[in-house]
């Protein structure tokens, strides 16, 4: 009777662990304290009071402008924005941390979906898009994200009477 190959037993993970990576980067770096994950009792989320049909979203990315210089309402790549929609083409990822032998960020649907969501809205699936998509700069500062960008994007949000968000982080 032939036997199966036989299981091997593993010491280490199979997969890179991004939390134990960071650990070991910031003791490397001579920080005192490694690095404080996220922690939150409570998410910040709502049931809809009405049908997806009929709600308006909107979508915050990590995309930035290349060139701040040539858009108005980017005063700084360190701040978040309120872009209209016919700024999408000017966006840009390259320069963000990705896998860049895997893939590309030329489409810039992979950042900010628009497409897609136009398909959901002809299907009628979603109600409207946002007059403007909204960017959050990929500084790694939970007290920025919370106290600085988060109550902007809100805002603009508020403005344009957005029922639902989708964020795209890249």
């Amino acid at each position: 009777m032939t036997q199966g190959p036989t299981p091997t037993r593993r010491s280490h993970r199979g997969f890179v662990s991004y939390i134990d990576k960071s650990r070991e980067y910031y003791a490397a770096q001579g920080y005192d304290r490694s690095y404080e994950w996220a922690a939150f009792a409570d998410a910040p989320f709502a049931s809809l009071t009405k049908p997806l049909s009929e709600c308006r979203v909107g979508v915050v990315t990590t995309g930035y402008f290349p060139d701040p210089d040539t858009v108005p309402y980017v005063t700084d790549h360190d701040q978040a924005y309120a872009a209209p929609l016919s700024a999408v083409e000017l966006l840009a990822a390259d320069k963000l941390s990705w896998a860049k032998d895997e893939t590309h960020t030329n489409d810039t649907e992979s950042f900010l979906p628009w497409r897609a969501l136009q398909d959901a809205i002809d299907d009628r699936r979603l109600g409207s898009i946002s007059p403007r998509f909204y960017g959050t700069p990929t500084v790694y500062s939970q007290r920025h994200t919370a106290q600085i960008d988060a109550p902007a994007i809100a805002k603009w949000m508020a403005q344009d009477h957005v029922d639902i968000a989708i964020l795209v982080p890249f």
